[in-house]
């Protein structure tokens, strides 16, 4: 490239050369004016570059108009060269000793190959992702320096996090208007993943063939409350959707290293009110068929122990990460799991239960606006990570006084919120539980009907299906081991292999 060129739109580096402590933002002048001049040359250049560098990258403010008015032209069909540009630009604009019209045709002349055009692209990405870390880093230093009294550290490194993880992201999560052609394919690609997936769901298989056909799967950005009275069997519910997503895990490597979810998931679980050591227990109970009392206590024999291991040994690799940190806010939740995504990826988000995050601020006497302030944050999580969220929540004592204590919306506990903000609200009921505790006296004929009764209803849960946005409300009939805490799919005649007399 020209020296003089160069020397034209490096205004700065006089001030470089009378202050040696003056350190200039990173960035290569050469590699934007080397991938400009390929893309003059030859538009197909642009076409290696445009899904990843945008005007804003370029360091010159010359080089980001010049490539801006390219990417518009080239968008719409039409040829990008020096001639075509310099209607668009300031053509007589001195850039140093020369116009904007000549710095153009000598981009152009002096360009060599469109070969390296991408790898010039990803160095003008990275030196302007640095530059996006120094302000960060700058911006954090200042905020410290001058913070008022009443702001407290941890909302600094939150907002810090925040930032870290947008940049992260390239930008995927920008705001504004899309168009709907853009959203279209979105859809189509959605539509593909789906037919090309285990099971063709459109969302993340939870490994429980009716509740994935009632609604097929759980999908991104949605926030879904799990909902329940004490010993419905939530987290055993919530454990086995986890462990069954992170077991179908399969992920496949692409072309800048990432590594994109094809079946199953990542799972990240929030337990707040059991350690992860109960958690652990109640998995291995399930997947190796030993209660986990029976752990627990230690009775158990050579062979349940061999199975224990065998289970564990399966477990070991699979990604399911927990965290049981007891009573953090929906603010470090929210940070916590923009880090878990960032470090290890991140498909489905588990909140165990959502009546022990605590707000934002200092802890309010308005538990309903506390609450409110959950469950938005909640949602605009999922939008932000693209990952469905799984949130339990309590359900109010007034089931308990009803005839039918199969529970419905309005049980929801402490706040509207939770109803108004869920994309889906399911309710786990067990009507075993209940009729357990009216049995009759024994032998009378009271006592032979409940007898019938239970034998029907015994080790059968029902997941009601309360509220869901792109799809039916309904029921769902599952099997349900209250020893392993396990969840299944109940076995029906359609599903049963054939019988031959």
């Amino acid at each position: 490239m020209n020296t003089t060129a160069l020397a034209a739109v490096n205004t700065t580096a006089s001030v470089e050369a009378a202050d040696d402590n003056y350190r200039l933002a990173p960035h290569n002048l050469e590699a934007e004016q080397a991938l400009l001049g390929a893309v003059l040359v030859n538009n197909e250049a642009f076409y290696r570059v445009s899904d990843f560098l945008e005007p804003e990258h370029f360091y010159e403010g010359l080089h980001r108009q010049i490539y801006e008015v390219i990417a518009q032209l080239v968008r719409v069909g039409k040829v990008a060269t020096p001639i075509t540009l310099k209607t668009f630009l300031p053509s007589d604009e001195p850039v140093g000793e020369i116009t904007v019209s000549q710095y153009l045709i000598r981009l152009a002349t002096e360009a060599t190959t469109i070969i390296n055009a991408a790898d010039y692209g990803r160095s003008i990405y990275d030196l302007a992702i640095r530059r996006s870390l120094i302000g960060i880093g700058e911006d954090m230093v200042n905020d410290a320096f001058d913070s008022p009294v009443d702001h407290i550290p941890r909302e600094q490194i939150e907002d810090a996090e925040k930032r870290l993880f947008e940049l992260a992201e390239q930008g995927r999560h920008e705001g504004g208007f899309h168009s709907f052609n853009d959203a279209l394919k979105d859809a189509i690609d959605m539509a593909s993943s789906a037919y090309q997936r285990d099971g063709n769901l459109s969302g993340v298989s939870s490994g429980l063939r009716d509740l994935d056909k009632q609604m097929g799967g759980l999908q991104a950005s949605d926030l879904i409350i799990l909902a329940g009275r004490p010993a419905m069997g939530k987290t055993s519910l919530a454990t086995n959707i986890a462990f069954n997503i992170a077991k179908a895990y399969q992920g496949e490597v692409q072309a800048d290293g990432t590594t994109k979810t094809v079946n199953g998931g990542v799972v990240g679980f929030f337990s707040l009110e059991m350690s992860s050591e109960q958690l652990a227990t109640r998995i291995i109970a399930e997947q190796s068929g030993v209660s986990s009392s029976e752990i627990r206590r230690g009775s158990i024999n050579e062979q349940q122990f061999n199975d224990i291991v065998v289970a564990s040994q399966q477990m070991q690799t699979i990604p399911l990460y927990i965290d049981h940190t007891g009573g953090i806010s929906i603010s470090q939740l929210t940070a916590r799991a923009r880090r878990l995504k960032r470090q290890r990826g991140l498909d489905l988000l588990i909140v165990d239960y959502l009546q022990l995050l605590s707000g934002s601020g200092k802890r309010s006497d308005n538990r309903v606006q506390e609450l409110t302030e959950i469950t938005t944050g909640l949602k605009a999580l999922a939008k932000e990570l693209e990952v469905p969220i799984l949130a339990l929540s309590q359900l109010s004592r007034q089931v308990e006084s009803r005839d039918d204590k199969r529970p419905m919306l309005s049980d929801l506990r402490e706040s509207g919120s939770i109803e108004q903000d869920a994309d889906v609200v399911m309710f786990v009921f067990r009507e075993e539980y209940y009729l357990q505790r009216m049995m009759p006296k024994e032998g009378s004929e009271e006592f032979f009907k409940w007898q019938a009764e239970m034998e029907e209803l015994e080790g059968i849960a029902e997941i009601i299906i309360g509220k869901q946005r792109h799809g039916p409300t309904g029921s769902v009939r599952l099997q349900f081991e209250a020893e392993l805490t396990r969840f299944s799919d109940l076995a029906q005649d359609d599903h049963m292999p054939a019988q031959y007399e």
